[in-house]
């Protein structure tokens, strides 16, 4: 792979190629993605959607759009300042095409905020509830109907490649979705391959998937301009090079800020969060300004600021050490995997997935989100189903009547009825899934 391919700033439907020497200063085109994944409904709906509580009654708690701010100002450092070491290694970018170090920041910044616009509701669980649904429960009637690929596309939903649908999908008068450079839309496919072979090897890019069989003349497009390069297995391809900083990124917030919540939630105690982090910053620490700190949440703030900037400048350390395998596809892990503060970022992680990810809270929450996302799929897909099949019911076509438009089409395959259904489920945010299965279930009138 090389960088003056990884930078393409094309979009969907260009048809001449666009130079960064062209572009105006004053509104870049990868500045121009992030605008447009900010002003997207898909990504204000995250402001109802779980990080770690969900449902959380609690004003400090962050949601999936907290997240995803904060990881997009950490990717903008992280791609900054790899930016300006590699215009310095390869110098003609800057000289002859015109790139700043500026555009780096801007590409992961926009895949950054990105990242998590195509997950469920209630976190992680919601992805796990859909494939279930589709594996164990009323949706496994229809695995007859779909080829291996696309039955492997919904027991194993997952909500990168919904991301990857999100933010490329053609709607009637709206041709390409948000029709982002090619450059973001490369960095942000953490999973570049199909759901088939299933994790076929070790390495990162292989662990889960990020295009739906929907989604795959497109994805071969971005793939082919970006000069991604296959592997050996069908359907995979290496990852772009930004990508890992999108990664490391995420990996350093929800490592520093979930710890964080679970410290304010009370999950956690000051005494274990204050020793965890001083372990990682004990090297920067300004002991004398730390003791001046009378409470506890500046103390804390003052550590989690610390604690983030080692991390962004040991991640970018080791992108810039193994940069040449990154561009040849053999780099097989995360960033944060080869970090000299590995120990310390495993100890916070153990000690929030203890305390935090399987509290009771946590636990008893996502066992009320898998009935619910269950309900509100055998409602809707039946319905549309039984629609194309011309056997709706009075009820079905009482309950089509409440999804929006762009859902309700069943002239096209069973998978891709289903496939509509499931990524409906996942637009949905917390609330507004209560809400419809309360509805749904005779609960709320």
């Amino acid at each position: 792979m090389n960088w003056e391919q990884l930078l393409s700033l094309r979009r969907f439907g260009d048809l001449d190629k666009r130079n960064r020497k062209d572009q105006d200063e004053t509104r870049l085109g990868f500045e121009v993605d992030y605008d447009r994944i900010i002003f997207s409904a898909a990504f204000r709906s995250l402001q109802d959607k779980t990080q770690v509580i969900p449902l959380s009654k609690t004003d400090f708690v962050h949601t999936r759009l907290t997240h995803s701010l904060e990881v997009s100002v950490v990717g903008r450092s992280l791609g900054r300042v790899a930016g300006k070491q590699l215009l310095s290694k390869y110098p003609d970018l800057n000289e002859s095409l015109g790139y700043q170090f500026n555009d780096f920041g801007a590409i992961v910044a926009a895949a950054a905020l990105a990242h998590d616009i195509g997950n469920p509701p209630f976190g992680h669980s919601g992805e796990k509830a859909i494939g279930e649904f589709f594996k164990s429960g009323e949706g496994l009637k229809y695995q007859k109907e779909l080829s291996s690929a696309e039955y492997q596309d919904l027991i194993d939903f997952e909500g990168n490649a919904n991301g990857f649908k999100i933010l490329n999908e053609s709607r009637e008068g709206v041709e390409g979705g948000l029709r982002l450079s090619y450059a973001t839309l490369g960095a942000f496919l953490k999973y570049p391959k199909e759901s088939l072979p299933k994790k076929p090897s070790d390495h990162i890019a292989d662990k889960k998937f990020g295009c739906f069989q929907a989604d795959t003349e497109f994805f071969k497009e971005v793939v082919g301009e970006l000069g991604l390069l296959k592997r050996k297995h069908p359907g995979c391809y290496s990852r772009h090079p930004l990508t890992y900083l999108v990664e490391a990124a995420d990996d350093i917030c929800y490592t520093i800020i979930d710890f964080e919540d679970g410290i304010n939630l009370g999950l956690i105690s000051e005494d274990y969060a204050l020793e965890y982090l001083i372990k990682l910053v004990k090297d920067r620490i300004d002991t004398k300004k730390y003791h001046r700190l009378a409470h506890m949440e500046d103390r804390l703030s003052y550590l989690r600021a610390l604690a983030i900037n080692t991390l962004i400048q040991d991640a970018t350390r080791v992108f810039m050490e193994h940069e040449s395998e990154l561009l040849e596809g053999s780099f097989g892990t995360g960033l944060l995997d080869k970090s000299q503060y590995k120990a310390q970022v495993e100890d916070i992680l153990s000690l929030s997935a203890e305390r935090v990810y399987r509290s009771k809270e946590v636990i008893e929450k996502e066992i009320a989100g898998y009935r619910i996302i269950s309900d509100i799929l055998q409602a809707y897909s039946g319905a549309l189903v039984r629609t194309k099949e011309g056997k709706a019911t009075n009820y079905d076509k009482l309950i089509l009547t409440t999804l929006p438009e762009r859902f309700r089409d069943t002239s096209g395959s069973v998978y891709s009825i289903l496939l509509q259904c499931s990524c409906y489920v996942a637009s949905l945010s917390d609330s507004s899934a209560v809400h419809i299965h309360n509805k749904i279930t005779g609960k709320q009138l």
